[in-house]
């Protein structure tokens, strides 16, 4: 097959901009042609020129809405589709679903869109959610196929009357395995907390920090990845709350993993999520995981068995799960080998590359 992936942002990279690159990758490597179409130029234009991705920049298309700009991003879209030519538009992200759809129609192309995790989901604020319920019910049609990345998100697609069962298919993000020399080590006397997130909404780093000071008692450190514009106030929160000594902020990162393998607890604390591959991440490193339990975090993350699961706003059970890692050796290796067989059964790349094109060839042959 021939197959332009488009996604919105280069200019950061986060959970969709990886799937999109470990997918093109392996899509490239079974024999199929891929063009990755982006908005912008970033640090993740330099991954896919890394990795031999070929792509194509589009100036104007932007992740704010702007009718000028977004006017002209479909007409940058639907050149590019002439140009290439594919047999499937797959669209991530929910301004290039939106504009990719467009070009998809206009030009006959059949269309895939992977959602990322809704614009509709809890927690997004309920003016937003209306909004972006109505877009998607509008551009379903332009679709053949829907791919979320979790029940949780095809269960409120559903309930939001946003797209039919038929339409809809789930299909867990995979991340690629690595080398065992990448594999945490769990042996500590003062275990290293890792979070890695961009300082922007849905994350909230700024919770966990104000939860481990109440445990300043313990032997601890924290390590938070990644940039964005809640950064600085994370920052001062540290140098209030006097944490200056043992939270690190390491900004964007491309060697992940062997910051992962370094650490021996991962928290992810948001206000709403989708699927997130940090948590997949981490589960592959062997890490116990401590995450909120929002989206679709339930489907990776096993209470009581390779982590624990936060309801949203609960302080008290943030610092009791926190403090039973931190103190006990045994139970972090348990539940980190837990999360490591649960990531080969479930969440490796060439699982959901093989589900995706099947999905794909299907959206063609209805088309």
């Amino acid at each position: 097959m021939k197959i332009a992936q488009l996604i919105t942002r280069a200019d950061s990279i986060g959970g969709a901009q990886i799937h999109v690159l470990d997918q093109s990758k392996s899509l490239l490597e079974i024999g199929h042609d891929v063009t990755v179409l982006v908005g912008g130029d970033g640090p993740f234009i330099d991954l896919l020129s890394k990795n031999q991705i070929r792509f194509q920049i589009l100036p104007n298309l932007k992740r704010s809405i702007h009718p000028y700009y977004d006017g002209i991003a479909l007409m940058e879209i639907v050149r590019a589709l002439k140009a290439i030519q594919p047999d499937l538009l797959a669209t991530h992200s929910s301004k290039a679903g939106l504009l990719g759809r467009l070009a998809g129609k206009i030009m006959s192309i059949p269309t895939v869109f992977t959602a990322h995790g809704w614009a509709f989901t809890d927690g997004v604020p309920p003016l937003q959610r209306r909004i972006y319920t109505l877009v998607e019910r509008l551009t379903t049609p332009l679709t053949q196929k829907i791919i979320t990345v979790s029940e949780y998100d095809k269960n409120i697609a559903l309930k939001n009357k946003v797209a039919s069962t038929d339409k809809l298919v789930t299909i867990y993000n995979g991340v690629p395995d690595l080398d065992v020399t990448l594999m945490a080590n769990q042996k500590t006397d003062c275990p290293k907390i890792i979070m890695v997130a961009r300082f922007e909404s849905p994350k909230d780093q700024i919770t966990l920090l104000e939860n481990l000071a109440v445990l300043r008692h313990l032997n601890w450190t924290v390590d938070l990845i990644g940039d964005g514009p809640l950064k600085p106030k994370a920052e001062e929160v540290v140098q209030n709350l006097n944490l200056s000594d043992r939270v690190r902020f390491w900004g964007a990162r491309q060697d992940v993993a062997t910051i992962l393998a370094q650490a021996q607890i991962f928290v992810l604390i948001s206000n709403y999520e989708g699927f997130p591959l940090s948590i997949l991440e981490a589960m592959r490193a062997g890490l116990p995981v401590i995450a909120s339990d929002v989206g679709g975090v339930s489907e990776s993350v096993i209470e009581g068995v390779t982590g624990y699961l936060i309801p949203r706003g609960d302080s008290v059970k943030l610092q009791q799960k926190l403090h039973k890692l931190i103190d006990s050796f045994e139970l972090r290796k348990d539940l980190g080998n837990n999360g490591r067989e649960r990531y080969e059964k479930y969440f490796t790349v060439p699982q959901m590359v093989d589900k995706t094109v099947q999905v794909y060839k299907t959206a063609i042959s209805e088309k």
